[in-house]
């Protein structure tokens, strides 16, 4: 993962995101990485704001973790603490 002044980034999701963008968001990234990590059980609980910001996530680290690799339709969130670890998950 990248380090951010020894932070690591994760891009996800702002919960003022439209479910249209979300979906959108989940079928670019998912065309473009691998997602079967959603057919088994991940994000928990799996609402759709946690299955784009896994999506949108899995995309970011893939390509290089560079701030533009979270340029999504959706207004997103480069964070430096585990989003699933946090409240970030919302049910």
């Amino acid at each position: 993962m990248l380090l951010v002044h020894g932070q690591k980034t994760w891009c996800v999701a702002k919960p003022s995101s439209d479910q249209a963008t979300l979906l959108a968001n989940i079928n670019y990234a998912c065309s473009q990485v691998d997602c079967r990590v959603m057919q088994k059980g991940c994000p928990s609980p799996a609402t759709l704001i946690n299955r784009a910001s896994v999506a949108m996530n899995l995309y970011y680290q893939s390509r290089g973790r560079n701030h533009w690799n979270c340029d999504f339709r959706s207004p997103v969130l480069i964070v430096m603490s585990d989003p699933s670890k946090s409240h970030m998950y919302l049910s």
